[in-house]
């Protein structure tokens, strides 16, 4: 906010502020950040970090009756309407959050607020030279435009890649398209938060400076 209201992007009923420290009271004045109104938020959500296994989906209901992310949550927490922001496919594993909070979703799923997305991935095949510069000049998977990693590096049995976007699949498609086939995937990091030693299957709460600190990075 500071460097907002030093860009002159801070108003208070109509005035653009000009001085760090200003004191309002959002319940009676107008405060606007680039115009748009700021609401106080009344009643913060939710976030949950969750590991998903293997062979889990990440939605809210499957009409087969194969296992999602909800019933890995204790039942208190299902009785929240949380829903995955999101996806990990069938066959992957890692960190899922999951918020009933529509804002803060939003800005994590939308490309334009650049979370970033952090992997893990074994691969198979003959690798190619250059692939770290293909992986992050961008790659041909078959949609409008290329495929791209922020970072690539390479591990002792694989790569641990950093994305800005969650396109269908797509860490899976990146390597399809090189001649490689992905084994293992695990996601790592969402933002900033981190799986760490959180054990498949279990959950975590996040905590207010946890989720405050997802917000700062909108």
């Amino acid at each position: 906010m500071e460097q907002a209201i030093r860009g002159g992007r801070v108003a208070v009923d109509g005035q653009t502020v000009t001085t760090l420290g200003v004191r309002v009271d959002p319940e009676t004045q107008d405060v606007r950040l680039d115009g748009k109104r700021v609401e106080p938020n009344r009643q913060p959500g939710t976030v949950i970090a969750l590991h998903k296994p293997p062979r889990v989906l990440t939605t809210t209901h499957d009409p087969h009756g194969r296992p999602t992310v909800l019933h890995l949550l204790p039942a208190a927490l299902r009785r929240e309407r949380l829903y995955p922001v999101g996806r990990l496919d069938f066959a992957s594993e890692g960190l899922v959050l999951l918020t009933n909070d529509g804002d803060l979703a939003f800005q994590l799923m939308h490309p334009r607020f650049g979370h970033e997305r952090e992997y893990v991935v074994t691969v198979r095949g003959p690798e190619p030279p250059d692939l770290a510069r293909r992986i992050t000049e961008g790659v041909d998977i078959g949609d409008r435009r290329p495929a791209r990693a922020l970072r690539a590096t390479r591990t002792s049995n694989g790569w641990r890649l950093v994305l800005a976007e969650g396109r269908k699949r797509q860490v899976r498609r990146m390597f399809e398209a090189v001649g490689m086939r992905v084994t293992r995937l695990q996601r790592v990091r969402i933002g900033s938060v981190i799986l760490g030693d959180l054990a498949p299957g279990a959950a975590r709460t996040l905590d207010a400076a946890e989720i405050a600190t997802l917000r700062l990075q909108t």
